[in-house]
């Protein structure tokens, strides 16, 4: 019982030193961010990002607040993983910067079916658009949409 004891206990000092030395290599490889770090911290980020993300959507979704603090094309500026041009990469890249995390955690992402993958000011290349989402360029008659979100607000 005190072997066993004493052989855990040292397990657990060592996964904690190889967590400690940047996980040991056994976790995603996360690109650099620029920029200031987040007031709440990283760690804060890495755990409650998808809680925040849903609170946002909602807000913004069903309450029709636009204004949030925080925004999916702001989190690019800083965390937009970028090509051996200098040229942010898209989702479509396995080096954007949230695939870093979902793909290893086989998690599917279905934000940039309609959302940029990439900071304001770059252009959103056609692979971006193949990846089945919504947008204008694919012939989306896109004011028929507005006229009929609209219709639905005023409850017609």
């Amino acid at each position: 019982m005190r072997a066993s004891l004493l052989i855990a206990g040292l397990i657990a000092m060592l996964a904690s030193a190889v967590w400690a030395e940047g996980h040991g290599g056994l976790g995603p490889v996360i690109p650099e961010a620029t920029g200031k770090a987040h007031p709440e911290g990283n760690d804060y980020m890495r755990r409650w990002h998808m809680s925040m993300m849903r609170h946002d959507r909602d807000v913004t979704m069903y309450e029709g607040k636009r204004e949030q603090n925080a925004s999916l094309g702001g989190c690019f500026e800083c965390h937009a993983a970028k090509d051996e041009t200098g040229a942010p990469v898209t989702y479509a890249d396995e080096r954007h910067f949230c695939r870093s995390c979902h793909d290893f955690v086989a998690v599917r992402v279905d934000c940039f079916d309609c959302h940029r993958s990439t900071p304001e000011g770059f252009e959103e290349p056609p692979a971006h658009a193949a990846l089945g989402g919504f947008s204008p360029s694919l012939g989306a008659d896109v004011g028929a949409l507005v006229a009929y979100l609209g219709a639905r607000e005023e409850g017609q």
